[in-house]
């Protein structure tokens, strides 16, 4: 991939610079640099009101069919995008699910009539979806659901639980994974359902993080209905929609979020040098190895988003990405902690008030141990990269006994 910027892509560079400063103001001045995923600095309602505004921009749209209410642009474009939100203070945003993973799935997949119906209210920022993957015996082992869907009369009755499911309580639909064929076991016979959730048969509720946030909720499916046309893909063959779902979460935003670790980054390197930490020869070796892991970083994500440059679907390669990525930011909260000694053991409720008396880089500490949890853990990327991939045997399973 070539990193010089073309004539039209310092003209759209520009255009990003230039909406981002005159739409980060009044409501959203305060916004700058704040927020984001386990940043809960900011009231949720804020951070879905700038979705709103972005999506008055069309930037909630970049890559999408013109049709669809999308914008057309190249994947490197899309790509400035990113980098330059963060490079010019845009807020962390919270997980638009809907535009980025639910949108590409149903243009990849989905029918004329779904693509109609479900992408143009989430670009337009309208919309906003949540993701039942995970149960409390299939988290990581995601073809363990046990969710099932029969048919009845023209819908879906649905009945199971999801867990982790970010934003669920302010969330208009849900894309569910469920066995919609009785008698199959493990990825054979689950269907991909568009599922809303304003419902009687369905009961959300939150879970506490460690940080005071309650972004993740349970799911309870109570006869739950959808009409029977929401199924995207081929009935029983959810399995291959899902697995693409999770590719396009691991798209271009990674770019993005690749920049927002380096301004984390540079804090850091900010603070060691401000106080001298940096002069410990093993802190000092520790931060180099941050950066230049980091920029490895940078350097495979634009490999990875080659993929989709050529038009493909994202494949089980793409673990390589999250692997690294979770691994990595893990691996900063814990110098943060370490470059902090003992004051970073200790809340502050001077900094956010009573309900979150921790700062940034003790947030950053505490949700990045998720990181290496949530969309496959690390053991689960390496078993999808070292049998789908690289192909390898299959890991032996423990006997099951009687």
């Amino acid at each position: 991939m070539d990193f010089q910027l073309s004539e039209s892509e310092e003209a759209f560079r520009d255009e990003v610079r230039t909406w981002l400063e005159e739409h980060l103001v009044g409501e959203f001045a305060d916004l700058r640099g704040r927020g984001g995923v386990g940043q809960e600095d900011i009231p949720l309602e804020m951070q879905m009101a700038w979705e709103k505004e972005l999506a008055s921009g069309g930037w909630l749209g970049l890559g999408y069919p013109t049709d669809l209410g999308g914008r057309t642009v190249s994947l490197f474009e899309q790509v400035v995008f990113f980098s330059t939100y963060v490079e010019a203070g845009g807020p962390g945003r919270i997980p638009n699910m809907g535009a980025t993973l639910l949108g590409p799935t149903v243009v990849a997949y989905g029918t004329p009539e779904q693509q109609q119906r479900f992408v143009p209210p989430i670009l337009a920022g309208e919309e906003w979806w949540c993701q039942g993957y995970s149960e409390p015996n299939a988290g990581s082992d995601l073809a363990n659901v046990g969710t099932k869907a029969a048919l009845d009369g023209g819908e879906w009755v649905i009945n199971g639980q999801k867990v982790w499911t970010s934003l669920a309580q302010v969330s208009d639909w849900c894309f569910v994974v469920a066995r919609t064929e009785p008698g199959t076991e493990r990825h054979a016979g689950l269907s991909y359902l568009l599922v809303p959730m304003d419902q009687p048969g369905i009961e959300t509720r939150p879970i506490i993080q460690i940080t005071g946030g309650d972004e993740f909720n349970e799911v309870f499916f109570s006869d739950a209905k959808t009409a029977e046309e929401n199924v995207v893909g081929e009935l029983g063959q959810g399995w291959a929609v899902a697995m693409g779902t999770l590719g396009f979460e691991r798209g271009a935003s990674t770019l993005g979020q690749q920049m927002t670790y380096r301004a984390e980054l540079d804090d850091l390197l900010r603070y060691a040098k401000r106080t001298g930490v940096n002069t410990d020869p093993v802190l000092r070796q520790e931060l180099a190895q941050a950066y230049s892991t980091l920029e490895i970083m940078r350097f495979n994500n634009l490999r990875m988003l080659s993929i989709e440059a050529s038009g493909g679907v994202p494949g089980p390669e793409m673990s390589i990405g999250k692997l690294y990525w979770a691994s990595w930011h893990r691996m900063l909260g814990e110098l943060l902690i370490r470059s902090r000694g003992a004051s970073g053991m200790v809340a502050d409720d001077s900094v956010f008030g009573e309900q979150y008396p921790i700062d940034s880089m003790q947030r950053t500490f505490l949700y990045s141990r998720a990181h290496t949890i949530y969309g496959g853990s690390n053991q689960v990327q390496r078993n999808v990269l070292g049998e789908r991939v690289l192909g390898l045997p299959r890991e032996p399973k423990p006997p099951t006994t009687t």
